[in-house]
């Protein structure tokens, strides 16, 4: 096992952690071992409960959104009647890994590609130290949620009664940033994650024959006009200093055994980003009626299927600037990025967002063109266990610096 990290961190809660790093990196690779899709995490979750309750936490609860799991430790008094939560994804991607190491995957098509065993091992080094120390006026619920890598799993949570059961006053997450190197935090004010939108556009025409095509209404001759027209919606519709991306990934049309025979029917699959409910608006009906318009110039018909999936995730002000103090407080001002520029990916924290203040923020993890470097939802990625006392750190001082004890 490689010795305790070498990162240069202030605070008790670090030097603390680092001493059982070896375990918190033995769990982490163990989780990454196994990896589990959204709603099938039993392994990981049984795993996290057991170690949970080794940690001497004061409540374990199950099966919240399926197969998430919440933890709760109180503080040494509860004066102030403070909840804070903290947050993990557990979830692993249908990804074949192509690494060596010893703790790969083990099972084909599973591989945690995005850090998520990490992240859940950080917050059970977390949950470990505040249990032990309890140096905090209040009481802290740790989440260890499913399904973050498209099944929505904190929705899932919201409606299964999170924040009913464990009503916090606000909510952190964070997410490792191999572009970043490991000692460095990113946060802002705002907008971290754009939302994710699933658009489906469905050309109907009329089949008929390639040699006599002036017999049909070609719907891959109009997909492929509308593959062009889509592009200007961001160009001329959304303004230059709003961002929107809009992405046509999957065309399906004919067969390919069918050289000579044109299809009925085209259909175009792809994915809109924004940060703005009024762009996304925007966005969404420009589709419809480009589309549409498009369609009806070639005498065929174009239906365009919105699915707004994950929320723009928002942090709150407050928070966000709450949560930049802590890193700094571990890591100093020059290691900590307070106006970290937006991903157009999308997290689905996004929905506890929505429902109560918190924020969302990276921890550094590449080095440079090294360990941790590859980069997110890649078969040779892997987590940099040199961060993880860090993460835990991060994690465990949230809570003590928002819940403190009484002087």
């Amino acid at each position: 096992m490689e010795p305790a990290s070498r990162l240069r961190v202030r605070g008790r809660a670090f030097a603390h952690i680092a001493q059982y790093h070896p375990e918190i990196t033995a769990l982490r690779r163990d989780l990454h071992a196994h990896p589990e899709l959204g709603f099938e995490e039993r392994y990981t979750a049984a795993r996290v409960a057991e170690a949970l309750k080794l940690c001497g936490v004061d409540e374990v609860h199950t099966g919240i959104g399926k197969t998430g799991v919440v933890a709760v430790v109180r503080g040494q008094h509860n004066t102030s009647g403070k909840m804070i939560g903290l947050r993990a994804d557990m979830d692993a991607l249908p990804l074949t890994e192509h690494n060596d190491f010893a703790w790969k995957s083990a099972t084909a098509g599973r591989m945690h590609a995005c850090g998520h065993d990490g992240h859940t091992a950080m917050l059970v080094g977390a949950a470990r130290y505040l249990a032990e120390t309890r140096a905090f006026d209040g009481t802290a619920v740790l989440v260890f949620q499913p399904g973050e890598e498209g099944y929505a799993g904190a929705r899932a949570m919201i409606q299964d009664g999170l924040f009913d059961r464990f009503p916090v006053q606000s909510i952190y997450g964070m997410h490792n940033w191999p572009s970043m190197r490991p000692g460095t935090v990113g946060i802002n004010p705002g907008p971290m994650m754009a939302a994710s939108d699933r658009i489906t556009i469905t050309v109907t025409g009329r089949g008929g024959h390639g040699a006599h095509a002036y017999t049909t209404v070609d719907p891959v001759l109009v997909a492929a006009h509308l593959i062009t027209a889509v592009q200007s919606i961001v160009s001329r519709n959304v303004r230059p200093v709003e961002s929107a991306v809009i992405s046509l990934c999957a065309m399906q049309a004919g067969n390919m055994g069918a050289m000579s025979v044109i299809p009925d029917t085209a259909t175009l699959v792809g994915t809109v980003r924004t940060f703005s409910p009024a762009v996304q608006a925007l966005v969404e009906r420009r589709l419809s009626e480009l589309c549409g318009a498009v369609a009806m110039g070639f005498g065929a018909t174009a239906t365009v299927q919105y699915e707004r999936m994950y929320p723009a995730t928002i942090n709150s002000a407050p928070e966000a600037h709450f949560a930049a103090d802590v890193a700094t407080s571990l890591l100093g001002r020059e290691h900590v990025v307070r106006d970290l520029e937006p991903s157009m990916g999308s997290e689905d924290f996004s929905f506890m967002l929505q429902v109560k203040p918190g924020a969302y923020f990276r921890i550094g993890q590449g080095e440079e063109n090294g360990v941790g470097s590859c980069f997110l939802h890649n078969s040779r990625y892997d987590f940099n266990d040199e961060i993880l006392p860090l993460g835990a750190a991060l994690h465990a001082s949230l809570v003590e610096h928002a819940m403190p004890l009484p002087a």
